[in-house]
């Protein structure tokens, strides 16, 4: 009989799921969003929430194609505490962010995304569409 053998740590975390392309669905993306970075052990997580929640609303509001979903992919990575989330939607239009005025009421959200993450950017998918992608590198333990 062999001695058991253990078990390697887990040290990256995933979690992905598709969501109305709603109000609602970008809601509950950010909701599911900061309840799952409370499951890893992250605490309070305002830059990643804030992320999460811009980047679906985006998806809702510009890359909206009727009768589609869009997708949020979160991965943590605990050894090198970097945080990579993705949101794709399948509408073809590339998010530019731009300079809103004051009397702008919308427009600011690609701004907060490039001032929270480290770095962002868009890549193709499979399928129709784009994925935007943000990375926020954190400091162990803490959001």
């Amino acid at each position: 009989m062999t001695a058991p053998q253990g078990q390697v740590p887990v040290t990256v975390r995933t979690f992905a799921q598709r969501f109305s392309a709603t109000r609602r669905g970008a809601r509950l993306a950010r909701l599911l969003a900061a309840n799952q970075f409370a499951s890893w052990g992250l605490g309070p997580s305002d830059a990643a929430v804030i992320v999460v929640a811009e980047l679906a609303a985006n998806a809702v509001l510009h890359g909206r194609v009727p009768g589609r979903d869009f997708a949020l992919l979160l991965r943590y990575d605990h050894e090198t505490g970097r945080l990579e989330i993705e949101v794709s939607d399948t509408h073809d239009r590339q998010p530019t962010p731009k300079a809103p005025t004051c009397a702008d009421e919308q427009g600011r959200g690609l701004l907060l995304v490039e001032a929270l993450a480290d770095r962002w950017g868009v890549k193709e998918r499979r399928g129709p569409g784009k994925t935007v992608w943000a990375h926020i590198t954190l400091r162990k333990g803490a959001l």
